[in-house]
């Protein structure tokens, strides 16, 4: 009687055991195992498809045209390569004084305009500069980020500057004008704004 029990369960274990060790040869689609051939091919695959795409530099353009209106105050208008919805800051300086009136603005279809800009009696004669800076990166709307970059690295020209607040790159465009009279001084590279 020993032997029989002993016989049955000798007979059940070498049938587990050949259940256990044949079922991954008569179906081998249900393996979980990849050879590994297929997983150095699909490897950089991956790698490639989660790589974000390189973004062409942008080389800045800016271009400012200023008037005065009849009430002796400055349009300033201007025309920019920078993406849609670029925050600007259009500022206008009296040299002599230092005094500024400034104005935000949006990038719409490659252009943009401010005004008027100067105190309520109207400019008073003498020379002025105009300055046009794209805020840096942080403060842009998401896509306009994505194209100059979080810190501004995709743009480029000699209208880019770096922060001095650790902000990484910016745009500035600067013009002089001279309303009035002629100055005593160097005229090079000012552009008159005659009175209405």
């Amino acid at each position: 009687m020993f032997d029989k029990h002993w016989l049955r369960w000798a007979i059940t274990a070498a049938m587990l055991i050949l259940a256990g060790c044949g079922g991954s040869e008569e179906n081998p689609d249900s393996s979980t195992q990849v050879p590994s051939s297929e997983f150095t091919q699909e490897g950089p695959r991956d790698t490639v498809a989660n790589e974000k795409p390189e973004v062409e530099p942008l080389p800045v353009t800016i271009s400012v045209s200023a008037q005065l209106r009849s009430d002796q105050r400055i349009e300033v208008e201007g025309q920019t390569n920078l993406p849609e919805n670029a925050r600007l800051l259009v500022i206008v300086e009296r040299e002599a004084s230092g005094v500024r009136w400034q104005s935000r603005t949006n990038v719409e279809q490659g252009a943009f305009s401010v005004g008027p800009l100067g105190p309520g009696s109207g400019m008073p004669d003498g020379n002025y500069r105009i300055i046009v800076q794209l805020s840096e990166a942080p403060v842009q709307p998401e896509q306009v980020q994505q194209r100059i970059g979080q810190q501004g690295q995709h743009l480029t020209g000699e209208l880019v500057t770096v922060s001095r607040h650790g902000l990484g790159q910016f745009a500035s465009y600067s013009q002089r004008y001279l309303i009035g009279r002629e100055p005593q001084g160097d005229r090079k590279e000012v552009r008159v704004l005659e009175r209405p």
